[in-house]
């Protein structure tokens, strides 16, 4: 089968999962990530960028297996001093990470923008994937609570998700122009599909959505788009979103997830675990894939990546013969 372009939504752990076995089954280059950065905070006076540096540390091999975030053997130097000085260590940053950190926020101080950092960044660790900020212009994430209005990091590092969730604001997002080089992605003309990450439907994905232009871009490309559920025998395989879903009156479930993106999509994967609802997606107007979506190895993620460009292929024959 031959396969065009692909361009991925991610955020997180599950999303920089996906986009490492999509990027196995493509020439190099072939694959743009848009980078959910509505997470990004300052702290300690330095830009951070959680999202698109687990991104960019998978797709470079050189993440921490088992977290899914940070860099493997990475040390503590840093953080136990800085806590010896009585300074804030609720967001533990590893001394080599420390040094994307500090580049970055200088760059960024100098004029250079986010996109072309990360490029560079990329170059650097031999990543040929596209991996692209959703936006050069500042979102942030704020969860709404019975405690107030908290930004996300602190909600989800330093509240470890213990607050209610009441809902979402993506501050500036009306102002935030979508990045020009994910619109050029997009509309290239060997797109084989877009693909929805396995990512948090509520934090990950929709800051992205939000952006003015982008739904609105989605339902009119001719490539299928196609999501991938982050939630597994009603549980979230990384994160809060099953427990957000509940706190939002939704049941934890994958056609929750349809629902979020609803007029969007031409597919949607789901685990074998939740074949009881393909059903109730498919009456949502949508092709299912059922298969097994947890990815352990690098070769779980290349086989649902393949799956996935296999189901891309078969929507796309249907869509031609309507």
């Amino acid at each position: 089968m031959a396969l065009g372009s692909v361009v991925a939504l991610a955020g997180g752990v599950g999303g920089a999962k996906m986009a490492q076995g999509i990027a196995q089954m493509l020439n190099p280059g072939k694959l743009t990530v848009v980078v959910n950065t509505a997470d990004d905070f300052e702290h300690l006076g330095l830009h951070i960028s959680p999202d698109l540096d687990t991104v960019m540390y998978t797709l470079a091999g050189l993440h921490n297996a088992a977290t899914g975030w940070g860099l493997a053997d990475e040390t503590w130097s840093f953080m136990e001093a800085l806590g010896q000085l009585g300074g804030a260590t609720w967001f533990r940053l590893g001394d080599r990470d420390m040094a994307t950190h500090v580049e970055r926020t200088l760059r960024l101080r100098s004029g250079e923008n986010l996109s072309s950092i990360t490029e560079g960044f990329c170059a650097r660790l031999d990543v040929a994937t596209h991996v692209l900020p959703m936006s050069d212009d500042q979102v942030r994430t704020m969860v709404r609570t019975d405690f107030g209005h908290i930004p996300f990091q602190e909600y989800f590092v330093r509240r470890k998700c213990i607050p209610v969730v009441r809902g979402f604001e993506f501050e500036g997002a009306d102002e935030a122009v979508f990045n020009q080089s994910a619109y050029a992605a997009l509309q290239a003309p060997d797109l084989t599909a877009v693909v929805i990450c396995p990512s948090n439907p509520y934090v990950s994905i929709a800051p992205i959505l939000a952006l003015d232009g982008v739904r609105e871009w989605l339902r009119r490309i001719p490539a299928p788009v196609i999501a991938v559920s982050p939630i597994v025998g009603g549980v979230a395989l990384k994160g809060p979103a099953a427990k957000m879903m509940c706190e939002l009156g939704e049941k934890p479930v994958s056609e929750t997830v349809a629902a979020e993106y609803d007029g969007l999509l031409d597919g949607f994967v789901l685990d074998r675990t939740d074949g009881a609802e393909v059903d109730a997606i498919q009456a949502r107007g949508l092709r299912v894939l059922l298969t097994d979506t947890v990815m352990h190895t690098c070769a779980d993620k290349a086989r649902l990546a393949a799956e996935i460009m296999v189901f891309a292929a078969e929507i796309s024959r249907a869509l031609v013969t309507l």
